[in-house]
């Protein structure tokens, strides 16, 4: 898949220093738990890659058109852990630094949903993130995702004495 500066592509093997890197830098990994060794980087490419092939969609490696540079991921996940609203298909991103502050989130987000709805069938999809994290609430409000506070919660994977125990959910659902 592509838009207009990005493309939306499956996993690489080229991919996984990278993201590893990535997922090892303290801003990125600023609103998760904990940083990434390069095993538990490279174990979460594995982990998306069998959501490609068990689903049909998953979280694109994304890459800058013009450089060919890999910048992160987009897309969707199927998420199961114990929460009230789930299961359910979340669209998510995460970026590398250098790509922030260029509208790639939205702009590959916004090909998810197209095809979370068009391609894919789904009737809804949810993202969640830490209360703190303002710049990807932005990015949900951006794609048109509404918040009910009521259902903000607590995620039961992340330590109960953490600053980004709390979360909220954001939802879309397709329109005819």
């Amino acid at each position: 898949m592509d838009t207009e500066r990005l493309i939306m592509r499956r996993w690489r093997d080229a991919d996984r220093a990278p993201f590893a890197e990535m997922n090892a830098d303290p801003e990125v990994m600023r609103h998760f738990p904990s940083l990434m060794t390069r095993e538990e980087s490279d174990s979460f490419a594995d982990r998306i890659e069998q959501q490609f092939d068990s689903l049909g969609y998953g979280l694109w490696a994304l890459e800058e058109r013009e450089s060919g540079r890999f910048i992160g991921f987009t897309g969707l996940a199927l998420q199961t852990f114990d929460a009230p609203f789930l299961p359910a298909v979340e669209i998510g991103w995460r970026l590398a630094q250098p790509a922030w502050g260029h509208g790639y989130a939205t702009e590959a987000a916004r090909r998810a949903v197209r095809y979370a709805f068009e391609e894919a069938g789904l009737d809804a999809i949810i993202s969640m993130t830490a209360v703190r994290n303002t710049r990807s609430r932005a990015v949900m409000e951006r794609l048109g995702m509404t918040r009910d506070p009521a259902e903000d919660f607590d995620h039961p994977r992340v330590p109960r004495d953490s600053p980004i125990l709390r979360h909220v959910l954001y939802r879309l659902k397709r329109t005819l």
